[in-house]
């Protein structure tokens, strides 16, 4: 069994968080590390749901926060809506993902765990103006 550790980066490669999941195959495909690491980041939101939400990708009704995103009103996160928000953003270049040191660029892209158990994610912002 492996363990991965999901790291999130500035585009400089500076760190902000991480944090692992042990237990896992040898391998999985990126789609299925997208969505573990989504699931995680709303059963930790749901655990105790405010009105901010720290994760990948913004869930519906949320505005962009400093370091998260602000909820309307404390709520519990779909983590499957979160997923499928993700791999759409994923597509879009919103967030790139490295696996060791390289990218990785499709979603059913394998990757070993044994090999390479540092999942990066850098998430991309878009520029005022521009």
């Amino acid at each position: 069994m492996a363990t991965v550790t999901f790291r999130d980066e500035t585009a400089a490669g500076k760190p902000l968080t991480d944090w692992e999941v042990a237990g896992l195959p040898d391998q999985m495909t990126v789609r299925e590390l997208i969505r573990l690491r989504i699931r995680e980041e709303a059963a930790r939101h749901n655990a105790r749901p405010s009105d901010r939400y720290n994760g990948l990708v913004r869930p519906d009704d949320a505005e962009t926060d400093l370091n998260g995103y602000r909820l309307r009103e404390p709520r519990r996160i779909d983590w499957q809506r979160q997923a499928e928000i993700a791999e759409r953003a994923f597509l879009a270049n919103g967030f790139f993902v490295l696996a060791g040191e390289r990218q990785v660029e499709d979603l059913d892209e394998v990757v070993d765990l044994t090999v390479d158990p540092d999942m990066v994610f850098i998430k991309l912002v878009a520029l005022v103006g521009g």
